[in-house]
């Protein structure tokens, strides 16, 4: 993916729904939420295990389908199996983004929301694109 591309998408996206949310400070998506919070993004963290709870001062929701506002990206941070599944979800809410995160590839998911229209990034970490890119505010 071209770097205009993905600056275009970076710049473009508000809402962020980051699937696989963790309390744990030393897990990626801990990580990765704090920067993105910090960087103005409005992010919703989704985890059934946290659901309820807050994250960072956000609440958190169980699944995609529990969110009650339109969401630009859905950031994944769960393993490449558990992708596709995600997928189907970011195409239900209206997505128009679907983040897979360093490491997580699938080329079904992939597919399949490509086919439904949402802009799809594999294997990259907004929190390394960003400042790669030139936009860390």
């Amino acid at each position: 993916m071209k770097d205009q591309h993905l600056a275009h998408i970076l710049g473009n996206t508000k809402i962020i729904a980051l699937v696989g949310a963790s309390e744990k400070t030393d897990r990626p998506s801990y990580r990765v939420m704090k920067y993105l919070l910090n960087q103005g993004y409005q992010v919703i963290p989704v985890s059934p295990k946290l659901a309820g709870k807050t994250l960072l001062g956000q609440s958190v929701v169980s699944q995609l389908a529990d969110i009650k506002q339109p969401v630009d990206m859905v950031d994944v941070f769960r393993n490449a199996t558990a992708a596709y599944g995600v997928a189907e979800e970011a195409i239900s809410i209206g997505a128009k983004v679907l983040w897979l995160q360093k490491g997580v590839i699938n080329e079904k998911a992939k597919s399949l929301a490509e086919d439904k229209g949402l802009e799809v990034v594999m294997d990259r970490c907004p929190k390394i694109e960003i400042p790669r890119l030139g936009m860390e505010k």
